[in-house]
């Protein structure tokens, strides 16, 4: 199988919560990585989304340090369109993990 892999940048501009993860993440700019495999047996190339990787920084000060995690690309749509989403006061800027169903 040909695989390819796509990267990107997404930014949040407030905290934010991911599946998986019990901890709030910093708003900012993070590195996504997606793997795709070539369709077989198609008269024209397609790819299938085999892997999301999302690329997190280290609390510890230390910009070089990252760790990496495997995140549910819709998990991830779905937290950047809640990022857009105005905060209507300053208590609604954090995000509640409860409510948000993660």
């Amino acid at each position: 199988m040909t695989t390819r892999t796509r990267k990107n940048t997404v930014s949040f501009r407030r905290p934010f919560f991911l599946g998986g993860l019990d901890e709030l993440l910093p708003a900012g700019d993070y590195v996504v990585e997606t793997d795709e495999e070539l369709i077989q047996g198609i008269s024209f190339p397609a790819y299938r989304r085999i892997l999301t990787v999302i690329h997190l920084r280290e609390g510890s000060g230390n910009p070089n340090l990252t760790r990496a995690m495997t995140v549910d690309p819709n998990q991830l749509e779905l937290a950047l369109k809640r990022d857009q989403v105005p905060a209507v006061s300053s208590v609604d800027a954090v995000p509640n993990r409860f409510d948000l169903g993660v």
